[in-house]
């Protein structure tokens, strides 16, 4: 159930109705499910490519079958074919991470550290490109549904992240209209297995983010799709709490490839499609800084600036199953 608030006027969720998947519109504490026709479009990605902003405006000041917010359970708003990640992307993040092994294996000093590290994120901005991985769409759940830790290991960790929801196909674009991409946004905490990231059998093949990053529900995302004309995507704040504590709390402001340079760099190898994910980094702040990973019965809060909360809780994976059982 959900009664956490964004601050737009509307936005598009995904309600769970029994074993129907329902795409509903959200007006305050109110939501009602929208139909084809209402949609104007065939189902929520056809819409996206598209999207008329203005008839779900009409419909949102509109009398109709509306269900309180508090009473619904809503899944993943999106319904992705796609899912890039951008790693490294948060410019003070990564300046203390390379200014940590600087000063751990050289001579320079923390200060020392910390310019030739800012130094070299700038000419990484200037002249660089982002770093993108794949997701699989499978991953992306909701906060209806708990995460559950696998056993294999116990270093499960959180990345909370803006995530852009793509809207007309882009394919090539420049960065200059990279915006005309985009139909909204919505929260997603990128889950990472962090003794598998590198594989210990073969190092020279370096990173491994299938086994790191696509366990099952390691996605979770929503609950709410906002429409991008309400969200100041380039400066919002990223925050996320563990059991009430505050892990990570940071603004997109700080991101060292934006929003457009992100979707033009990976439109340049593959269309992003209607209704796609493009995750665009994580803060510093993740259970690796803080060496403290996820547990059974932990519950994090991810929020970002107006596009709500997602609350996510935590449960202990079955062990695995021995060769005779």
């Amino acid at each position: 159930m959900h009664t956490d608030r964004f601050e737009a006027p509307f936005a598009l969720a995904r309600r769970r109705d029994g074993d129907l998947v329902r795409t509903a519109l959200v007006a305050g504490d109110r939501i009602r499910d929208l139909t084809a026709a209402e949609l104007g479009a065939p189902e929520l990605n056809a819409f996206l490519s598209d999207p008329d902003w203005d008839r779900l405006a009409a419909l949102a000041a509109a009398d109709g079958d509306w269900m309180p917010l508090s009473g619904a359970v809503l899944t993943a708003p999106v319904a992705p074919r796609q899912v890039l990640q951008a790693g490294a992307n948060y410019r003070q993040h990564v300046i203390e991470l390379v200014a940590a092994g600087l000063t751990q294996n050289s001579d320079r000093t923390p200060d020392e550290a910390r310019a030739f590290a800012a130094k070299l994120m700038d000419e990484r901005a200037a002249h660089g490109e982002p770093y993108f991985f794949i997701g699989l769409p499978a991953c992306v759940v909701g906060d209806d549904v708990p995460l559950v830790l696998p056993a294999y290991s116990d270093v499960h960790d959180w990345e909370l992240e803006l995530a852009v929801v793509i809207g007309r196909e882009a394919f090539r674009v420049a960065p200059e209209q990279a915006m005309d991409h985009v139909a909204g946004y919505t929260i997603c905490n990128d889950i990472t297995t962090r003794d598998l990231v590198f594989r210990a059998d073969m190092k020279e093949i370096g990173t491994d983010w299938y086994r790191a990053k696509n366990a099952p529900g390691f996605l979770p995302t929503g609950p709410f799709l906002v429409p991008a004309p309400f969200v100041d995507g380039p400066d919002v704040n990223v925050q996320l709490a563990l059991n009430g504590q505050t892990m990570q709390d940071a603004s997109t402001s700080d991101l060292l490839f934006g929003i457009p340079a992100l979707i033009s760099g990976a439109s340049q190898t593959m269309p992003l499609l209607p209704g796609d994910l493009l995750l665009t980094g994580s803060p510093a702040g993740n259970g690796q800084h803080w060496r403290r990973f996820l547990q059974d019965g932990d519950v994090m809060t991810g929020s970002i600036a107006g596009l709500g909360t997602q609350t996510v809780r935590c449960i202990a994976g079955a062990p695995p199953r021995t060769a005779a059982g």
